[in-house]
């Protein structure tokens, strides 16, 4: 895979030619599975969070379709753009807190100045992305801290595959054993994919399958004109601005660091401040970078060929769009499939992204082991301080004991970690 390279404010890739010409290749079951399932994860309990903070601003049904138009459409097309010009599995979608912080500030301020803060967010993402600072602060972090945030941010989905036995221990239990089977004894099936079957099969045959009590008419979008506020911009704006870096791209960045990649950081925030402001446009919060579906899509279940699980996200990208596009007619659809089951599959394709994190995070030849710790727990904890999340105070906190006891070098993060070079330099 060629690796991306920094001869301006934009890292270069391979190109969008390059990229449509390897899917034929690269295009497999494996990388298909990898990015149904990030697709079936995304689509389903996230929308429920933005169909419930709708309905809470007594948003209309119109107005509800175009907020879902707008971060399923500009996330899928995200994937596409990154993973085909990048062939990179940089996967796109919208900041799920930061749907739930809309949702708690829709009770105080009209949904006008809410478009009005969900541009300005977009605008401010924009700006970090444009002038590099954030390429500059994540390649200035440790790897160790940078390692350990991630694996406390998405140990809660390998917590989740646990506790979702209790919930449907027939359905997950045997989703779960037909995982570990096909990783052992079916080398060219994926045993992500072999969950996922197994479990739908399970849920037919015990009636587990949902109403779709989240089903909204399929009509037109309604688009809303914005009105910008000061109020707004502070309660809403700079909180979601700090969301999508601080929590949506650090992960990305993390996960990919983790899997052997070099990732294009400058890119990724900008691509990430447009999103949000061609999203606030159409009535949605931010289309960005996504943390999770990134390490579904680029996870070993997405194949054994790093520089071909950019598919997993071309694939993920075009159901997503798709999924914004005929919101009314898919949310009752997928929101059928029982939580307990996304949950126990997304976090069975989490093993392998959060052994690579744990490994480096706490590697001793590495350094920076306390700060590690620090930023782990933190991130674990799920602490929420002036409305932004934990990553972002993982990152915080970590950095800065390590600042304090521990030698700190400025050393580029990438040239801390012991990345895939071959793979990146073939």
């Amino acid at each position: 895979m060629e690796q991306t390279s920094q001869n301006g404010w934009i890292e270069k890739g391979p190109g969008f030619g390059a990229g449509l010409s390897g899917l034929r290749e690269f295009l497999t079951i494996k990388t298909a599975s990898a990015g149904v399932v990030a697709a079936i994860f995304g689509c389903s309990g996230p929308a429920l969070i933005v169909i419930g903070a709708a309905e809470g601003g007594n948003l209309t049904e119109g107005q509800t379709v175009a907020w879902l138009l707008a971060i399923y459409g500009l996330g899928g097309l995200i994937s596409l753009i990154m993973g085909l010009y990048y062939k990179l599995p940089v996967t796109g979608a919208y900041s799920i807190p930061g749907a739930a912080l809309v949702a708690g500030a829709l009770g105080t301020f009209p949904f006008e100045q809410a478009v009005g803060a969900f541009l300005m967010a977009g605008a401010m993402v924009f700006v970090l992305g444009a002038t590099g600072l954030i390429g500059k602060v994540m390649r200035w972090l440790p790897m160790p801290i940078v390692m350990a945030m991630i694996a406390g941010a998405l140990i809660r989905f390998g917590i989740g595959a646990v506790t979702s036995i209790e919930k449907l221990p027939i359905v997950v239990g045997l989703a779960t054993l037909a995982f570990f089977l096909s990783m052992r004894f079916l080398r060219t099936v994926p045993p992500v994919l072999s969950a996922l079957v197994v479990g739908l099969v399970a849920v037919a045959l015990t009636g587990n399958f949902q109403g779709g009590e989240a089903a909204i008419s399929f009509v037109a979008p309604e688009f809303t004109a914005p009105v910008f506020t000061v109020d707004a911009f502070l309660a809403i704006a700079v909180p979601l601005a700090v969301l999508v870096i601080g929590a949506e791209n650090a992960q990305a960045i993390g996960v990919l660091y983790a899997e052997g990649y070099r990732p294009p950081i400058n890119a990724m925030t900008v691509i990430s401040g447009i999103g949000g402001m061609l999203a606030g446009l159409i009535g949605g919060h931010n289309a960005n970078i996504a943390g999770p579906m990134t390490a579904i899509c680029s996870s070993d279940q997405a194949g054994e060929k790093p520089e071909g699980r950019y598919a997993a996200t071309v694939l993920n990208g075009i159901l997503f769009a798709a999924f914004g596009v005929f919101a009314g007619i898919a949310v009752p659809l997928v929101m059928a499939l029982p939580g307990a089951l996304i949950g126990a599959v997304a976090g069975l394709a989490m093993i392998t992204v959060l052994l690579s994190a744990f490994q480096a995070a706490f590697d001793k030849a590495a350094g920076y082991q306390i700060g590690a710790f620090v930023a782990l727990i933190v991130a674990m904890s799920n602490v929420s301080f002036l409305s932004i999340s934990a990553p972002f105070w993982s990152l915080l906190a970590g950095a800065a004991v390590s600042l304090l006891i521990e030698t700190y070098s400025r050393a580029p993060a990438s040239d801390r970690t012991s990345l895939r070079e071959e793979h990146l330099a073939g």
